[in-house]
């Protein structure tokens, strides 16, 4: 593996192999050879890990650092991203597949992420309480849930370690970073990076390994007191179960099966770009991809044809090309299970406008799809497919699109598009998602918290709460009487 680019651990200050020697290998999604290999921790490095998280909080270098302090750390690391940004994207998409030109960007704005945090860090305030009893000066302050777990997926790291990170090391918690192990290499990059900002040892640790060496481990570790997760809801029963060994505070993001509804006043061209974006931007590979396409029957092939016509245009390619548009699959399991998903909707009579196949190539590539769906029941309506697959299906009435819409159990994002202001605002009221986008689709802002319902999770990442999430709060009485407490076997 001397012939590989190798990465390592980062625990307690240092880069480090695992202490049982395991060491995996990462595939090239663009071309399905070995690329890289990566050192995995085992049940001994999770704890070693905790360990360090468990001393920072006690030692003064951290524990006594001004809120200040802490945001001028925050805004160097955020200088420190984007410097790096393109090596860090070039690094993600040769290690996941996603494009360059959007990991790069990406890694470059999600330094705002941390400005954005570093600014809050010394605005965390408590209150002074007006207290129903006399000679009772009672206050609250806000003090760090402690040590966080943040579990993060490959498929958009560095801005889901944003949003866990940045409140997290604001609020002046310790947090130990689970990359996924497939595609770890830009975490464990950027553990280097949070060593140059200058945060003391054990603030931040980033590790990788499979489920029972790692995950599990980790997530159920008795000194945890914090878990953010973002993954699949299959996952998240597991974490939910480990959290119950050491009572974490969880919050969980599990992606979901998101609509885009179109009424028949929309502007199509927006609404097709909208669908386009939705659903073949990253490959299909995004926790909100709008692959359910809802459209007033009206307008429904007027749109398929658009979209067809738009779609033309889309070169699949090498991730690292300029004018690619769509990049491979991360994952070999991804194309299988998509190809068996589009078989099962055909045999139940979807009509697949163009693509449905993988390309025949080496690589994970797949090539971007449109299903048109004679009711809900098709299976790529229902199966959240991390792909670039588009499903339409349509509707007559408002009612109807938003009784589609809510027939899901998940409950991330949404999409609207309608030219009539009231019916944005009235429809986009009654749709069961944390997330609402109207005549657009998948903007993010460090300001705008993100966060669904139901199978999709609970709990909210950036904007102003988040901080929050990362506190406790601690209520302080001081009898302000030089008079004796009175007897307690008194009652008044």
């Amino acid at each position: 593996m001397t012939d590989l680019p190798h990465f390592q651990l980062y625990i307690d200050g240092s880069f480090t192999e695992g202490q049982d020697g395991q060491v995996l290998r990462s595939k090239n999604p663009a071309t399905g050879v070995d690329w890289a290999s990566f050192a995995c921790a085992n049940p001994a490095d999770v704890d070693r890990a905790v360990s360090a998280a468990r001393r920072v909080l006690d030692d003064p270098t951290w524990r006594d650092m001004t809120q200040t302090r802490r945001g001028k750390l925050l805004y160097r690391l955020a200088e420190l991203i984007e410097e790096n940004a393109q090596a860090l994207g070039r690094l993600e998409t040769t290690d996941s597949g996603k494009l360059l030109a959007e990991t790069a960007s990406q890694t470059g704005y999600v330094g705002d992420y941390y400005r954005y945090y570093a600014g809050l860090a010394d605005k965390i305030e408590g209150a002074v309480l007006p207290i129903d009893k006399p000679d009772m000066h009672v206050f609250t302050r806000r003090e760090p849930i402690g040590v966080v777990v943040a579990v993060v997926p490959w498929n958009a790291q560095m801005f889901l370690t944003a949003t866990k990170l940045g409140p997290a090391l604001a609020a002046g918690c310790s947090v130990v970073l689970k990359a996924s192990e497939i595609a770890p290499a830009p975490m464990l990059e950027f553990a280097k990076l949070v060593d140059q900002a200058g945060f003391p040892a054990g603030v931040v640790s980033v590790i990788t390994g499979d489920a029972e060496n790692c995950a599990i481990p980790l997530t159920r570790h008795k000194d945890v007191d914090r878990i953010a997760f973002t993954g699949g809801p299959d996952t998240a029963r597991h974490v939910v179960r480990n959290s119950a060994e050491n009572f974490a505070v969880t919050s969980l993001e599990l992606g979901g099966k998101s609509p885009i509804l179109v009424f028949e006043d929309a502007d199509l061209d927006s609404a097709a770009n909208g669908l386009i974006a939705g659903n073949f931007g990253a490959s299909g590979q995004s926790c909100v991809a709008g692959s359910r396409g809802l459209v007033q029957r009206s307008v429904l092939k007027e749109l398929i044809a658009r979209i067809a016509k738009a779609s033309e245009g889309i070169t699949v390619g090498d991730p690292l090309a300029a004018d690619t548009h769509v990049g491979p699959l991360c994952t070999r399991a991804q194309i299988e299970n998509i190809t068996a998903t589009l078989d099962k909707a055909r045999d139940q009579g979807a009509e697949i406008h163009f693509g449905g196949a993988p390309l025949d190539r080496a690589g994970n590539y797949m090539a971007p799809t449109l299903v048109e769906c004679g009711d809900h029941s098709i299976e790529t309506l229902n199966t959240e497919l991390f792909g670039p697959v588009m499903s339409l299906l349509a509707f007559d009435t408002e009612e109807e699109a938003i009784a589609l819409a809510n027939s899901t159990p998940f409950g991330l994002g949404s999409g609207v598009f309608t030219r009539n202001l009231a019916r944005a605002h009235r429809v986009s009221e009654r749709l069961k998602a944390g997330i609402c986008w109207v005549n657009t689709y998948r903007a993010v802002s460090p300001i705008a918290p993100f966060g669904g319902s139901n199978h999709s999770g609970y709990g909210r990442e950036a904007g102003l709460d988040a901080i929050h999430d990362y506190t406790r709060t601690k209520t302080t009485w001081i009898n302000t009487s030089d008079a004796p407490m009175a007897n307690p076997f008194v009652m008044r």
